[in-house]
């Protein structure tokens, strides 16, 4: 797998409380997986981006450790994110300037066939290949509530005033839920994984423009940011793409 990644603290914002990190790991055959990870963090002061950076650091040490060991790969990114969820628990409890901050995370584990997808809260995962665009986490999110109830269609949740509003966060329960996905991959499949910045401003076929028809792969990150910034991009903006 190839991959790129990019984040910016947006048009708006004073700090970027996003967090990102891409690695090649070799597994216990010797084969190359590549390991992302997506985090987009909440809290007063600077705690989001403290909350974004052990969560994301957390995953990627767990998962290293687990691929050279043969760790089966959907159990592997569960015990990860469990690993990273109590890992900014232990910092939010050292002192008061840390305390109840969190983050999203969105993370997957991929070679050029397979890939193991897990999230909390918004920060997304999509599918990307040239019969379309598909969103592959679900948003642990009030708007998404709504959509399940039938309280609102889909297509209203893109404007909808609430839409920032998330029902789980990493680094604040030890019982956090996370739902895990599993994808299979065909040749030219992308995934791309990004924090809400980018979600909330650019829209599923505009991405899919991007990586498959605006231009060279190893670009598509950087032309997605640019679209998101041109909008005068108001939250933090990360976006990592992998493809075979």
């Amino acid at each position: 797998m190839r991959c790129w990644g990019l984040t910016d603290r947006g048009a708006v914002r004073n700090e970027n409380q996003d967090s990102f990190i891409i690695e090649k790991v070799l597994d216990v055959n010797g084969d190359e997986v590549c390991v992302c990870v997506v985090c987009d963090g909440m809290g007063g002061a600077k705690a989001g981006d403290v909350a974004s950076s052990i969560a994301a650091q957390a995953f990627i040490n767990h998962v290293k450790e687990g691929l050279r060991s043969g760790q089966p790969r959907r159990e592997l990114i569960g015990n990860a994110v469990s690993f990273a969820n109590e890992s900014v628990l232990l910092k939010a409890r050292e002192s008061e300037e840390y305390s109840g901050m969190g983050t999203t995370i969105v993370a997957g584990i991929a070679d050029n066939k397979n890939a193991v997808i897990v999230n909390i809260g918004d920060s997304r995962c999509y599918h990307v290949n040239k019969s379309g665009i598909r969103q592959v986490t679900k948003d642990h999110s009030l708007v998404e509530d709504m959509i399940d109830r039938g309280e609102i269609l889909r297509e209203e949740a893109w404007k909808h005033p609430n839409k920032n509003l998330i029902t789980r966060v990493l680094g604040t329960d030890l019982g956090t839920r996370f739902d895990i996905f599993e994808v299979e991959l065909a040749r030219k499949d992308c995934l791309l994984f990004c924090t809400d910045g980018l979600s909330n401003i650019v829209n599923p076929q505009e991405l899919l423009f991007e990586i498959i028809h605006g231009g060279q792969i190893e670009t598509a990150a950087a032309r997605m940011m640019k679209i998101a910034l041109g909008r005068n991009a108001p939250d933090n903006v990360t976006v990592v793409v992998l493809a075979e």
